[in-house]
């Protein structure tokens, strides 16, 4: 949630800002809200003083033994018209905090300005691709099995088999490993999360669609960003200890409904897969910088496993909901002949902690902490990338070397 302190500002300046994100915010709508707001918030403050103040007189004279049938009656109408002022102005809130929830976080002045995705800008990249329009990977194994996966649950669903299932695994502990090894705490954590979590995060109610509803108040978590960021809902954190530096290893679950017809084949796209996440709580002075290390420690996983990346900062125009500024990294997948979003680190500055209250104290002064979060990285994807990438074209996946290890095995024989 944005602070509405900016729009009293400089409403046009908001309004501008927004609109960068293809978001046009209602100010006459916005002005019409703060203005019943005051006036049903002070005729419900006025109406409490006549209230206490009368009944005060009112239980003077029942100590002195005395009975004032009119100065009953007229405490008993204010009463009334109290409990009707304070319903509209508890309807009123509700219906400005709906609108608010509505906004999206503000892009950052560092941001660059851009409608959509082919105004991103590259920032670096890393190794260069050395295969090119090879084989898809459901086409260089049969381990992984969407015809199974359909007849189990439908489409955009993989069974993993043998090998493949344990190249996996050892992604995610290979992952794991490097989070701990940048300072991260690993957390194992509810798949299901409520709707109060989904909110603070911005999941909700702006993309409900996208999202597998269980009950009226559950929902399947579709990144473990919503879990970890709300550990520390509703708390007052010692800014000794920032920066907090939380990982987990969860199955994700998204409805993708927004991408009907897009990569339906494969891992790419699924209603279900695994993820590595990490989350850092800071103090605002250094979200900045935070994002720079952040980006930094998911880049390693992609460089200890030799894989060609690119990263990309996303302009205002291709942000997310929540995100102020975004680097994503794209992997190369040599079957499609291009990069693809492996990881997107996000600064979500103090907008999801102003909808989780999550704030520290700064010279006795409470302050709202900043949040951000990122891929470390997308298991599918990345399985992706070594099945393609390490195929030597003939009959074998070499495992990368950082990972025999943990595979046990250095190739896979097909």
């Amino acid at each position: 949630m944005i602070d509405t302190n900016l729009i009293k500002l400089d409403p046009k300046q908001v309004f501008e800002s927004l609109k960068s994100k293809k978001y046009e915010l209602n100010l006459e709508a916005f002005d019409a809200f703060e203005l019943d707001r005051k006036n049903f918030q002070t005729q419900t403050e006025d109406l409490q003083a006549q209230r206490n103040t009368l009944s005060k007189e009112y239980g003077l004279l029942r100590k002195e033994g005395k009975e004032d049938k009119t100065l009953n009656d007229q405490i008993e109408s204010i009463k009334i018209e109290l409990d009707a002022c304070s319903q509209k102005l508890t309807d009123t809130q509700g219906s400005f905090r709906d609108f608010l929830l509505d906004i999206p976080n503000l892009p950052s002045d560092s941001t660059p300005k851009g409608g959509g995705e082919s105004e991103n800008v590259k920032m670096r990249d890393f190794g260069k691709p050395l295969i090119s329009g090879g084989k898809d990977h459901l086409d260089i194994t049969s381990l992984i099995n969407t015809e199974a996966a359909n007849i189990l649950a439908g489409s955009r669903f993989a069974v993993l088999v043998g090998k493949i299932a344990k190249l996996q695994r050892a992604l995610i502990a290979f992952m794991l490993d490097k989070a701990e090894e940048h300072g991260y705490q690993e957390h194992y954590l509810p798949l299901i999360a409520n709707a109060e979590s989904l909110t603070a995060t911005g999941q909700l109610p702006k993309f409900a669609d996208d999202l597998f509803q269980l009950t009226d108040d559950y929902f399947l978590i579709p990144t473990a960003e919503v879990p970890l960021t709300n550990l520390y809902r509703d708390q007052i954190i010692s800014a000794d200890n920032f920066p907090l530096k939380l990982t987990a290893h969860t199955t994700c679950f998204r409805s993708e409904a927004g991408s009907y017809g897009k990569d339906t084949r494969g891992l790419i796209r699924q209603h279900q897969f695994e993820k590595v996440e990490l989350v850092q709580i800071c103090h605002p002075d250094h979200s900045d910088q935070t994002l720079e290390s952040l980006t930094s420690h998911a880049e390693s996983i992609l460089q200890e496993l030799n894989l060609p990346y690119q990263v990309v900062e996303l302009c205002t125009g291709d942000l997310g909901f929540s995100a102020a500024k975004t680097y994503d990294l794209e992997v190369w997948v040599p079957s499609q002949e291009t990069f693809r979003e492996i990881s997107s680190c996000s600064n979500c500055t103090d907008f999801q902690a102003r909808r989780a209250k999550i704030r520290f104290k700064e010279d006795g002064v409470s302050r709202l902490a900043h949040t951000l979060n990122g891929s470390a990285l997308a298991a599918g994807r990345t399985l992706i990338a070594v099945i393609e990438n390490y195929f030597d074209q003939h009959s074998t996946i070499i495992i990368p070397e950082v990972l025999q290890d943990y595979t046990k095995f250095k190739s896979i024989e097909l």
